[in-house]
C-alpha cells in the first residue's frame, strides 16, 4: 500500500487557519511544534513553516521561550476593522452606483432572490463564501482593484467573527433579503437608499458576531477555570 504523501507547510497551514476560524483552537490556546509534527505526521520544519506565516498574518503571536498561542479576539480592533470595512463598503457603492452595468446587478440580483433561499441553513463557511463573495462583487462592480484588494484584506482580519454571524438560522434568511433591497435600490441608481440599506445591514451582523463572539469567550473562560 502506498504511503500518504506528507503533508505541506500550506496543508499544514491551511488546516490550521481553518481551525483558528472555526474556535477549534481557541483564542489564547498554545500549540507548540512537536505536537503540530506528531498530529500532521512530519518534522517540525513545515510545521514552523506553516506557524511562522500564521504569525505574519496575525493569527497566531509567538513568543520566545514559551511557544505559539492563538492570538487573543480584541473586540476593540474589530470594532476598528469594521469601521474600515463600511468606510470602504460605503465608497464602493458610490462607484457602483455609477459604473456597475444593469446587467451584472440584475445578475447578482437573482442569486440572492428570496425565493432562491435555501430551505435548510447550508454550512457556515458556505455561508461565509457567499455573503462575503457578494460584497466583493460589489467592490468589484466599483471597478477600483485597489479598493477591492483592501476590503479583501480586511475580511480575513474578521472573518473569524464574521462568521459566527451565520450560526444564527435566521440570519440566512435576512441576509438573502437585505442584499436583494440592495440591489433593487442600486439598479435604481438610487445610491443614498442603497448605502443606508448596506450600512444597515454591515451593523445588524458585526452586531449579532461580536454578541456570539463575547458569548464564546466568556464560555472558554468558565471551561479553562473548571480544569
Amino acid at each position: 500500500m502506498p504511503s500518504r504523501p506528507a503533508a505541506s507547510p500550506r496543508d499544514i497551514y491551511r488546516q490550521l487557519k481553518d481551525m483558528i476560524l472555526s474556535f477549534s483552537l481557541y483564542p489564547g490556546a498554545r500549540v507548540t511544534e512537536n505536537e503540530l509534527a506528531v498530529r500532521f505526521g512530519v518534522s517540525r520544519t513545515p510545521v514552523r513553516e506553516a506557524l511562522q506565516r500564521l504569525s505574519a498574518e496575525g493569527y497566531l503571536t509567538i513568543r520566545p521561550k514559551q511557544g505559539c498561542f492563538v492570538r487573543e479576539i480584541d473586540i476593540e480592533t474589530i470594532n476598528h476593522y469594521y469601521d474600515v470595512r463600511i468606510a470602504l463598503e460605503m465608497r464602493a457603492l458610490e462607484l457602483a452606483c455609477v459604473s456597475m452595468p444593469d446587467n451584472q446587478i440584475k445578475k447578482l440580483a437573482a442569486v440572492w432572490d428570496p425565493k432562491h433561499a435555501p430551505q435548510q441553513p447550508p454550512p457556515v463557511e458556505t455561508m461565509v463564501a457567499r455573503d462575503e463573495g457578494f460584497h466583493m462583487a460589489l467592490a468589484g462592480g466599483a471597478g477600483n482593484a485597489v479598493l477591492a484588494g483592501y476590503l479583501k484584506d480586511v475580511n480575513e482580519h474578521i472573518h473569524i467573527v464574521r462568521r459566527l454571524d451565520f450560526t444564527e438560522a435566521t440570519r440566512v434568511d435576512h441576509t438573502y433579503a437585505e442584499h436583494h433591497e440592495i440591489l433593487q435600490r442600486l439598479l435604481e441608481r438610487d445610491v443614498d437608499a442603497a448605502k443606508t440599506l448596506l450600512l444597515r445591514h454591515i451593523r445588524k451582523s458585526a452586531d449579532v458576531a461580536k454578541a456570539i463572539t463575547l458569548t464564546q469567550l466568556a464560555q472558554q473562560r468558565i471551561r479553562a477555570r473548571a480544569k
